[in-house]
């Protein structure tokens, strides 16, 4: 397919937009409801969504569900359920605002562990970046103050899970297509959130029914954009554009849930959005 940054870059701002929207619902939601049996719902329609997917692009469930690393993947689409159970309980702790801030951190999360994880060289400017970035996160979380709370860590346990999803989906990447890890992602993450969700399950008033139908919208929409994105424009060239998560995410925490937005938390936040950059350039470069 022809290359299309700017078209690219436009998607990936849509899908970041839509991404936003989605923790602001569930921001919602998990306030009124356990977070495990919203996660659950939204991961039925996310897996409905996954094998759609793979039936058009693979001809069949069976041709997409094909792999030489099945318990690789299984645990994989396993950590992204967790993560995505961490960080809406972070939302609920912390708000959009700070809980986006310090999860901005995962890329570099992602530049320290690729030598552990995938034997990939990390040079001394990147680690310096890496360094710089983890600053920033702990002018965000103010350590050692009496305003500090334990629960500031909740995204950055968020922010590790993800780092090593983002890590492992690109070793399952070398020998099996993007069609059989998205297919694992929303099959594991479904059977793993079914039992604990029905456990948990508590009656839900209509009003938030729809909110719930919007936020399975959400999560398919947003990630329809992401493969377009990828489709249409390198990974490189738009990554960057992905940082707006969190401009569109604490806009909504400020506007729609009256959160705050503290010094320590911008500065942090620029801070680390600037490391992260300077790695994602540095990562290209070097490629």
């Amino acid at each position: 397919m022809t290359q299309n940054t700017r078209l690219g870059i436009l998607l990936m701002i849509a899908a970041t937009f839509v991404f936003a929207v989605q923790d602001g619902i569930s921001r919602h939601l998990a306030g009124e409801y356990n977070v495990l049996m919203v996660v659950m719902i939204r991961y039925w329609f996310f897996a409905a969504f996954v094998i759609a997917l793979a039936k058009r692009q693979v001809g069949s469930v069976r041709a997409a569900a094909a792999t030489r690393q099945p318990l690789v993947q299984i645990f994989r689409g396993v950590l992204l359920a967790a993560e995505i159970c961490v960080m809406i309980w972070a939302f609920v702790l912390l708000g959009l605002v700070e809980a986006h801030a310090v999860f901005t951190s995962y890329p570099l999360l992602v530049a320290a562990l690729s030598g552990p994880v995938l034997g990939e060289a990390v040079g001394w400017r990147r680690w310096t970046a890496i360094a710089v970035g983890f600053v920033g996160v702990l002018i965000i979380l103010q350590p050692g103050y009496a305003v500090f709370s334990p629960a500031a860590i909740v995204p950055l346990v968020a922010a590790l899970m993800f780092a090593l999803y983002g890590l492992l989906t690109r070793y399952v990447a070398r020998q099996d297509r993007t069609a059989t890890s998205f297919f694992w992602t929303g099959v594991s993450g479904a059977v793993v959130m079914t039992p604990l969700g029905l456990w948990l399950w508590e009656p839900m008033s209509a009003g938030n029914w729809v909110w719930m139908a919007v936020l399975c919208l959400t999560g398919v929409t947003g990630h329809w954009l992401l493969i377009k994105t990828y489709e249409v424009a390198e990974a490189s060239a738009v990554q960057p554009f992905a940082y707006l998560q969190l401009v569109f995410a604490s806009t909504i925490g400020l506007l729609v849930f009256h959160e705050t937005l503290a010094p320590n938390v911008v500065l942090g936040a620029g801070v680390v959005v600037a490391a992260g950059l300077f790695t994602l350039w540095r990562a290209r470069k070097v490629s």
